[in-house]
């Protein structure tokens, strides 16, 4: 019963702010998506990975390990995925990057501070980062058949997940009007980003919902089997494993739908699948969590 009320603890404020997004959409009142998103993408989420990577305590070679882990994840999530949809005779445009890459950042780094607090922060953060990374390279491959390593470095969260590694890497500190400056900002990302969540989620119009099940399903054992299994190779201490696991087992993110529209691929199928594999982790994260902690 503990155990219960804990994860009750630690997903309820993820759910209910999301929640508070779905539903603002649906009374009508105005949500302008691109202003906020722009705002917590290329202003508070790099502020909140900076400025936890400039205090963290924890050992710089824990964090290099974790980096080469989630590569590890991501790789054999990869291959699995698209042996998969070969074999299904799936569109790889339209399926492979969503199956992929999760909601590391919307829903993963909110999750991770509830669940291990600061520290669960800090190691989330890294993951986070090389998700992105890939993302805006491997994924937007899979998605358009080119990738976009110029533009990944041109963005902000990346600057500063680089600029906090340099911090971290040379033990530099920010004077303290700089760190309570930026901190005070990295502070709007996480509510932002779960409100948005919400928003975005009410203003999918899903398709192929049956099939989206299936592939939410199989996305979600794939993940975490993978993830489970990197963290073991790597031999993680038990908060940086269950980060990894967490935050590869995240549902799929508005912004696979997002390139999806931007790319000719099938927005409406992937719109099922961020709808459906959404919902489902309001009860598999839980589980999941209650196996983490």
């Amino acid at each position: 019963m503990n155990l219960m009320w804990t994860v009750l603890e630690i997903v309820a404020p993820v759910f209910l702010l999301a929640g508070i997004g779905f539903g603002w959409v649906k009374l009508g009142f105005e949500y302008r998506l691109e202003f906020v998103t722009r705002l917590a993408m290329t202003l508070a989420v790099p502020c909140l990975i900076f400025t936890a990577l400039v205090n963290t305590t924890l050992d710089p070679a824990a964090l290099t390990t974790l980096s080469i882990a989630s590569l590890v994840a991501y790789g054999a999530i990869s291959a699995v995925v698209l042996i998969l949809i070969r074999f299904a005779r799936l569109p790889q445009r339209t399926f492979a990057a969503p199956l992929i890459f999760g909601n590391t950042g919307n829903l993963g780094l909110p999750l991770a501070l509830f669940a291990f607090g600061e520290i669960g922060l800090e190691y989330a953060v890294v993951v986070f980062a090389v998700m992105a990374i890939l993302s805006f390279t491997f994924g937007i491959w899979l998605v358009a058949g080119a990738g976009s390593l110029g533009k990944v470095m041109k963005e902000p969260l990346v600057g500063a997940t680089l600029a906090g590694g340099v911090f971290l890497w040379q033990g530099w500190t920010l004077p303290t009007f700089a760190d309570n400056t930026l901190g005070l900002i990295g502070q709007m990302a996480i509510p932002l980003m779960l409100i948005t969540l919400g928003v975005a989620v009410a203003r999918l119009s899903p398709g192929g919902i049956g099939r989206a099940i299936v592939l939410s399903t199989v996305k979600l054992a794939i993940c975490v089997a993978c993830a489970w299994l990197a963290a073991d190779w790597f031999a993680l201490d038990r908060v940086a494993a269950g980060i990894l696991v967490l935050q590869v087992a995240t549902p799929v993110a508005v912004t696979s739908y997002m390139l999806a529209e931007k790319y000719g691929a099938d927005a409406q199928a992937v719109a099922g699948l961020v709808v459906v594999s959404t919902v489902m982790s309001i009860g598999a994260l839980p589980l999941l969590l209650a196996m983490l902690l």
